[in-house]
């Protein structure tokens, strides 16, 4: 899974719709992550036809997105990968450092 998707499924933590999901990943890596409109959206429309995603509510031109159960497999499976990720790295670091 790529940062941006991972980043996107994250921020469904709670229904959002695309800019909400712009301000919240934008908030929460600190602005290290802004993400295009763009790249939300098209995203999103993958999530959607993969069911990781569904529309939660729809009007007033807001499509508000919450994460499916799948989803939700889905982005457990993710953090356990990156937490052994980094338990990983913790081990090495040292090796770097000079």
């Amino acid at each position: 899974m790529s940062e941006t998707a991972y980043y996107i499924l994250l921020s469904l933590s709670e229904p959002r719709h695309g800019y909400g999901i712009i301000k919240f990943v934008e908030e929460l890596t600190g602005s290290r992550i802004i993400l295009g409109s763009g790249t939300v959206y098209g995203t999103l429309a993958k999530m959607y036809k993969d069911k990781l995603i569904s529309v939660y509510d729809d009007k007033d031109r807001k499509t508000i997105y919450r994460i499916t159960g799948d989803g939700c497999q889905l982005i457990l499976l993710e953090i356990e990968r990156i937490r052994k990720i980094y338990a990983n790295t913790l081990t090495q670091e040292g090796f770097f450092h000079e």
